[in-house]
């Protein structure tokens, strides 16, 4: 990077920010990469932050990421989608165009597939999932997860008609079907919490000996503790029982592609987090 070359601006929004790490990100990407980039974490209003997006725009910044709870107003806010956030009905990367337009993007779905299959080689192809939750955070990840041809996938959630609803939006990607908690039934090779619930320390209701022999379980949540549903999964023997900081780096690193048109290697940033 040129000493006297001034960084391009790029942010996160959200509600609460303050303990996001794509600052942290985005900065060790952008120090191994080469590229001017500054990123910082910005605080808006629920009624403010569509405004808030413009005025990062119109005063020089050059795309940012959303966290909750605005992917579904950014994927409003958006002049042109990407496929996946298109389907999500929500958006987790802006990149902001030269004519003032803005090209909205999710890279969720991205992000925990390859956690999944290239961090820890666990490939979904032939795979019996579980998703746990039927809210924006499953909605996100759901068409790269079925385009990676698991043999089945069961949304469950505690409202039974939004997980059919979601299976019926995305039936034509592959076998999914959902209900309620308590009609999940048989074994499954790779249990995916997509709820915060376990950030409360509260779990799901699951049917015992749900996890496959040699099955794995997945938190898209982080924190610097084990969460209460990476514990369930050690307590049920899992080969791994992960949580979703290699997502968040993941689809970070998607995210400064977009921007950037250069892809980071993201194993250094997770030794760095972890």
């Amino acid at each position: 990077m040129n000493q006297t070359e001034k960084p391009d601006r790029y942010a996160v929004f959200g509600n609460p920010i303050a303990h996001s790490k794509s600052p942290r990100i985005h900065t060790l990407f952008a120090g191994q990469t080469g590229e001017a980039v500054e990123y910082s974490a910005l605080l808006s209003e629920p009624e403010e932050f569509a405004q808030d997006v413009m005025m990062f725009l119109v005063t020089g910044g050059k795309g940012c990421n959303i966290t909750v709870p605005f992917k579904q107003e950014a994927w409003e806010l958006a002049d042109e989608l990407s496929d996946y956030a298109a389907r999500a009905k929500a958006v987790n990367t802006l990149a902001f165009r030269e004519d003032g337009t803005m090209y909205g993007a999710n890279t969720d779905g991205i992000g925990i597939v390859r956690d999944l299959e290239q961090n820890h080689g666990i490939a979904l192809q032939g795979k019996r999932i579980l998703l746990l939750g039927a809210g924006g955070a499953v909605r996100g990840v759901l068409q790269p997860i079925l385009e990676a041809q698991p043999a089945s996938l069961f949304i469950a959630n505690r409202t039974a008609s939004k997980a059919l609803e979601l299976a019926q939006d995305f039936a034509e990607f592959g076998a999914v079907s959902g209900g309620g908690f308590d009609t999940i039934s048989g074994q499954f090779d790779l249990i995916i919490n997509g709820t915060a619930a376990s950030l409360q320390g509260e779990l799901p209701p699951l049917p015992d000996a749900c996890l496959a022999a040699g099955g794995s379980t997945y938190d898209m949540m982080y924190s610097a503790k084990p969460t209460a549903f990476v514990e369930w999964g050690r307590a049920q023997g899992a080969a791994q029982a992960l949580d979703g900081l290699g997502m968040l780096v993941e689809q970070a690193a998607e995210a400064f592609f977009i921007w950037r048109n250069v892809r980071p290697d993201t194993q250094p940033v997770l030794k760095q987090l972890r």
